[in-house]
């Protein structure tokens, strides 16, 4: 591997999403490094230690994951690319354990939350929050646990040694997950391509509908909006906003210079490749028992 090699942060253990995430955008062979906090994921990055970090940023069933918004805003990192990655949770255990010995399952609360019919369906059994998925499934095997069982990817089942006892829990199995790639250098997107800003404005009536005009005069198409309450400001918001094209483009350089005559702070996050739509592929074991 060379210098120049991507080096991808991610949180969780191996056998995370967010691991399957950044093998499926880049490659099988990519250098990862699991971090134990999204925090955690930033700092490696913004501190040079990786060179890019996967980073949830919305499920399909969930919704918005609130605290990478607030660190995209905190951070001096820019999002360089996305993948939509189908998240498909498994019962993993030990081997040699049934279904009717299960007493609790562990894993990462929004995982539990989107399984939440099946949990109900098992009598008995106590949901558990722990801190990722795949570390419930790294827990569970390191303690031996008889009466246990986690919630996570087949791939963390792969790479620790356990058993599925069931697959497809999720509520809706139509559930994905919207990973950002983040680095300290701006991305030169190709087409079809987006552009994330974040902007505050000054608390007047129709502030926030002007704002948006500046994209609708000019036929610009907007893809998400998102807002977070302003710290240290009660009951004042800070605006996500996601728009088709990149700031290559007149009338999206155009419509941001606009943008920004009314805004109090505004903050380019990146332009970037419109990400793709994948299933997440099961690979080798790569963790050792």
């Amino acid at each position: 591997m060379s210098s120049s090699d991507p080096v991808v942060a991610f949180q969780g253990e191996m056998g995370a999403f967010s691991e399957m995430a950044a093998r499926s955008y880049f490659c099988e062979q990519v250098c990862v490094v699991p971090q134990a906090d999204f925090e955690g994921l930033f700092n490696a990055v913004s501190g040079g230690v990786c060179s890019h970090g996967m980073v949830p940023i919305e499920n399909s069933l969930m919704g918005s994951i609130h605290e990478n918004y607030d660190l995209l805003l905190r951070q001096e990192l820019y999002i360089v690319g996305e993948i939509k990655l189908r998240i498909v949770h498994n019962l993993i255990v030990n081997p040699g354990v049934r279904m009717e010995d299960v007493r609790q399952i562990y894993s990462q609360a929004p995982a539990l939350a989107q399984c939440t019919e099946f949990i109900r369906s098992t009598a008995g059994v106590e949901a558990v929050v722990a801190h990722d998925t795949a570390g419930a499934v790294k827990q569970i095997k390191e303690e031996n646990a008889r009466d246990a069982a986690a919630i996570a990817s087949a791939q963390a089942a792969v790479d620790y040694d356990l058993e599925i006892l069931r697959e497809g829990l999720e509520n809706d199995h139509r559930n994905y997950t919207r990973f950002l790639v983040v680095a300290s250098e701006p991305a030169d997107p190709v087409d079809p391509a987006k552009t994330t800003v974040v902007y505050t404005l000054d608390h007047i009536p129709g502030a926030l509908f002007k704002s948006l005009g500046v994209f609708a005069m000019r036929d610009i198409n907007l893809l998400k909006i998102e807002s977070r309450p302003l710290s240290g400001r009660p009951w004042e918001y800070v605006f996500y906003l996601d728009f088709e094209g990149h700031m290559s483009c007149e009338e999206c350089r155009q419509a941001v210079d606009h943008l920004e005559k009314m805004a109090s702070f505004l903050k380019i996050l990146g332009s970037y490749t419109l990400g793709k739509t994948v299933e997440g592929r099961l690979r080798e074991k790569r963790v050792a028992p």
